[in-house]
């Protein structure tokens, strides 16, 4: 989708903003500049889908301001996910394989994304590299982490239709 409208947010490098989100707690201010310098900042009204499951996808978002809602869409119902809220990012594994997206992601209400893009990992690293480090070491971290709910989540299904 990426249909943003005109941006009020502006982010610099040693706004204290930075160090609540996961992805950049750990930069300096030197490589927080260096990675802004590569990002985009985009804003999207309340109730506007910001990806749809199955378009490409070749970025992450993280979002600065707002809440948004992931979701699937199962035999004609929507299923939400999760909630997401300023300092969560989404997008991350498109990010990682450029496949489709696995999920629609709609604003509740208006929201203030920073897009970081492969691309813009690939540069940061030749001028950052440890902040290209360390946000790729980020990402893992939040993979394993939802992967590990998610194998919680298939083992109480499990447990719950298991006749013992």
């Amino acid at each position: 989708m990426e249909k943003s409208s005109h941006i009020t947010t502006v982010l610099q490098a040693g706004d204290p903003r930075l160090q609540k989100f996961s992805l950049f707690a750990s930069l300096g201010t030197e490589e927080q500049a260096a990675l802004l310098k590569l990002t985009d900042i985009l804003e999207f009204p309340a109730g506007v889908r910001i990806v749809s499951a199955g378009d490409p996808g070749h970025c992450l978002y993280v979002l600065l301001e707002g809440s948004a809602k992931v979701t699937v869409e199962a035999d004609g119902c929507e299923i939400e996910f999760s909630k997401i809220e300023s300092g969560d990012f989404f997008g991350e594994i498109s990010l990682v394989d450029d496949g489709p997206r696995s999920a629609d992601v709609t604003s509740i209400e208006r929201c203030v994304l920073l897009r970081i893009t492969r691309m813009t990992i690939g540069v940061l690293g030749g001028l950052q590299p440890s902040a290209a480090i360390q946000i790729l070491g980020a990402i893992g971290r939040a993979l394993v982490g939802r992967l590990r709910a998610s194998n919680e989540k298939y083992l109480d299904v499990l447990h719950s239709r298991s006749p013992y």
